[in-house]
């Protein structure tokens, strides 16, 4: 498994990997330093990725827009961490390999996979195919251009230039391949409808009508749980001495400072767990470190959160209110799926955030039961789902006899 990126890119692989451990495969999951303890403890081989994608992921501070000079600065973080990765799955593939699963920003792993003569599958947690159902995820917006725009708008972006493309020319040329332009061989995998499985259910987001049939919805690949891990004692004592509080957290992203947080929760009248923030421990909020998603978000009354996928897919699992800041990329649409369903408030995007306007969005979210009420309904049809079974499939058939 081949997954640049963040935690939440890397522990719902985590958990597929331990999954299909079980199953009888062997696995080993390339990826940044900082995941290391995360992919052995489900059981998997590690396989080092260079590079550390956590700064890329920090915005301005809450309200305040990106400007073009952090954009600037972005792009060529991203390409010089994109160039890191590729080369580090050269060398992970190196280790020996049957068959590559690659999430969607590591198209060079298809490259590496025909160095080798060996299949790859993508692996996505976001749908990045264009569609007259979305708007293309990169563009960091829920509004839709219509069927037409949207289709449109995601061909184009799929034909267009990408950080990846450089690594995946130098990949190729140091492999003795041919040259071949990222978007024209992802057009081949396309017309040679070759398969690419999504880790998220269909109760989220319905297959859309004009995905080719090798497109798969496995539904969601959870997280393993770590055996070894144990409440603090204070986080403890805070759940049982008092009523149910609010999560805020914005996973990698480092998006708000404690005093910010703090306003929030005394505006909104409510009991909080803060992430992301140290040394808050004051009668109605208390911060954390790392704590399991799924030990932690069926305690609350509702979890605020950036609406990245795995965040995202943890709190509907829960069974609990979302309410929604997205900041960047696939998390504007996982956010507006989120209030599609009736599991939350309208979004608050990232560039417009305000204590008074996040306190008021928690007040709505706490106090409506009927988003708690659809919430529950949600988890109860993706507690129903086993995303891992499609996956061993694929793998039987892209490599028979394994």
């Amino acid at each position: 498994m081949v997954t640049p990126g963040t935690r939440g890119d890397v522990a719902p692989m985590a958990g597929l990997g331990s999954r299909l451990h079980a199953m009888g495969f062997e696995v080993a999951i390339v990826a940044n330093a900082a995941y290391a303890s995360l992919i052995t403890t489900a059981g998997c081989e590690y396989r080092e990725l260079p590079g550390d994608m956590s700064h890329l992921v920090s915005p301005a501070p809450p309200g305040q827009k990106t400007t073009r000079a952090d954009l600037r600065r972005y792009v060529s973080e991203l390409g010089d961490y994109m160039e890191l990765a590729a080369t580090g799955t050269v060398a992970a593939a190196q280790c020996g390999v049957d068959v590559i699963l690659a999430n969607s920003i590591a198209p060079y792993a298809y490259d590496v996979a025909e160095a080798f003569g060996i299949p790859a599958i993508g692996a996505h947690l976001q749908p990045i195919e264009p569609s007259a159902a979305y708007t293309p995820v990169v563009l960091g917006t829920a509004r839709s251009f219509g069927s037409v725009g949207n289709k449109l708008l995601g061909s184009l972006i799929a034909a267009g230039k990408a950080p990846y493309d450089a690594p995946s020319a130098r990949i190729r040329h140091t492999l003795g391949l041919s040259k071949k332009r990222r978007a024209a061989a992802e057009r081949q995998r396309r017309k040679a409808n070759q398969p690419v499985l999504h880790g998220f259910s269909p109760n989220v987001f319905p297959r859309p009508s004009d995905w080719r049939s090798g497109l798969t919805m496995t539904g969601y690949w959870w997280p393993e749980p770590d055996s070894d891990w144990r409440a603090p004692p204070e986080l403890l004592d805070f759940l049982a001495n008092g009523p149910a509080p609010v999560f805020i957290g914005f996973g990698s992203s480092h998006a708000m400072d404690a005093d910010f947080m703090l306003e929030t929760v005394r505006r909104a009248g409510v009991r909080a767990v803060l992430q992301g923030v140290d040394g808050v421990c004051e009668p109605d909020a208390v911060s954390i470190g790392a704590v399991p998603h799924h030990w932690l978000f069926p305690q609350m009354a509702a979890v605020v959160h950036h609406a990245g996928a795995g965040t995202a897919a943890a709190g509907l699992r829960a069974g609990v209110p979302t309410v929604s800041v997205p900041i960047y990329t696939d998390q504007p649409f996982w956010a507006a799926r989120i209030t599609a369903l009736g599991a939350g408030p309208q979004a608050i995007p990232y560039k417009h955030l305000s204590a008074e306007r996040l306190s008021e969005a928690i007040k709505d979210a706490t106090v409506r039961p009927e988003y708690a009420a659809r919430a529950r309904l949600l988890a109860a049809a993706l507690a129903t789902e086993d995303g891992t079974a499609p996956v061993a499939a694929a793998l039987r058939v892209a490599v028979p006899g394994k």
